[in-house]
């Protein structure tokens, strides 16, 4: 009889995820490079010349800084905080899954929105916690419920509250008094504000200055920002005591000596995210408009995805991976009705209004 592992693994499905599927790829005859892909919400405009020329010169042939000092010193610079303050990860997935190792117990109560990133629920399984769920509803246009989170915050006394800010896949964004409230809701509540998507929302608030409650862990990812998901990279920022405590469960050399050079070398890079935040803005409107003027209901956002109404979730995708190209189906989210596209160049944009317009033409003969 084979070794069974921990109760808790029993039944655990991973959590799915945009992107191309590799083994659906093979199976469907594709080749992912193919694919022009609408699923990720990652900068489509990058990386960065100059990461993509100075990667050589990553030192491959010894082991990386465990702690990323330089990584750290320059993120630190950008934001003006201190590199105490920041722990460096291999995409802000690891980090979710190391405040759930650092922090819950089996039995735990840990608070999530329901739909959101499906990392959040995973982890805390792993660590035998338990999900009390508070639904984001489209009868209320998707908007954020911040008084029912702090209510439910301040009557189960919850060990933590994972929440992505912008909101994954609705694109729907908190206030700072909304993330204060919930802060002091619950003191002993850890707050995980998981802010992958927050580079690109018009006129964000910073929450850099909230560190100061020690119930907060601010999640960010370098992958998004600068077009690096082959590569991993995030970063967490938080109380000196949170950060130590992720530290003790961070796996060394966690961040490869490659990846740790990309982000040195985009952080160097001052007019690159500045300057494709302003064309991906453009490019949101030009899609938005372009499905609206089809007759799709679109989603209003504040991130640099949305969501589109559609009859049948799976079948759209469907019809557009035929074409190839990947939209985000959400059925998994617990919406079946909707896809969640992000921007591209505005070339892709305009093939992707073209193929949902021809698309449609055939559903009406």
């Amino acid at each position: 009889m084979p070794i069974s592992p921990r109760k808790e693994l029993i039944g655990l499905l991973p959590a799915i995820h945009g992107a191309p599927d590799y083994a659906e790829m093979e199976r469907l005859g594709l080749r992912p490079e193919e694919i022009t892909d609408f699923s990720v919400c990652s900068n489509p405009f990058g990386p960065p010349a100059s990461v993509l020329s100075g990667l050589a010169s990553a030192a491959i042939e010894r082991y990386p800084d465990s702690d990323a000092m330089e990584l750290r010193g320059a993120l630190a610079g950008q934001l003006g905080i201190s590199p105490g303050n920041i722990l460096v990860g291999n995409g802000s997935t690891e980090l979710i899954r190391l405040a759930a190792l650092a922090y819950f117990s089996p039995g735990d109560a840990v608070v999530v929105l329901e739909p959101d990133f499906g990392e959040y629920e995973v982890a805390v399984r792993i660590c035998g916690g338990r999900t009390l769920t508070v639904r984001v509803r489209p009868e209320d246009d998707f908007r954020l419920p911040a008084e029912r989170l702090a209510h439910t915050l301040e009557q189960q006394r919850p060990k933590a509250l994972y929440l992505s800010n912008p909101h994954n896949p609705t694109g729907q964004y908190l206030t700072r008094k909304d993330v204060e409230d919930l802060l002091t809701a619950s003191p002993d509540c850890l707050v995980v504000l998981d802010e992958a998507y927050v580079s690109f929302v018009d006129d964000a608030w910073s929450s850099l200055d909230l560190i100061g409650h020690d119930n907060l862990l601010i999640l960010r990812s370098m992958t998004k920002d600068y077009a690096l998901p082959g590569l991993r990279l995030g970063y967490a920022v938080a109380s000196a005591a949170i950060i130590e405590a992720l530290r003790k469960v961070r796996p060394p050399w966690n961040v490869n000596a490659v990846a740790q050079r990309a982000g040195i070398l985009a952080l160097q890079d001052k007019g690159f995210l500045v300057n494709s935040l302003q064309q991906l803005r453009t490019e949101r409107e030009f899609l938005l408009g372009g499905l609206r003027r089809l007759g799709y209901h679109t989603v209003p956002t504040r991130a640099n995805f949305f969501l589109v109404e559609v009859r049948d979730a799976p079948a759209f995708r469907e019809t557009l991976l035929k074409q190839r190209i990947l939209v985000r189906d959400c059925t998994s989210f617990g919406l079946p009705n909707y896809v969640r596209i992000a921007p591209r160049t505005r070339v892709e944009n305009a093939r992707l209004i073209s193929v949902v317009e021809e698309a449609a033409g055939r559903d009406a003969r």
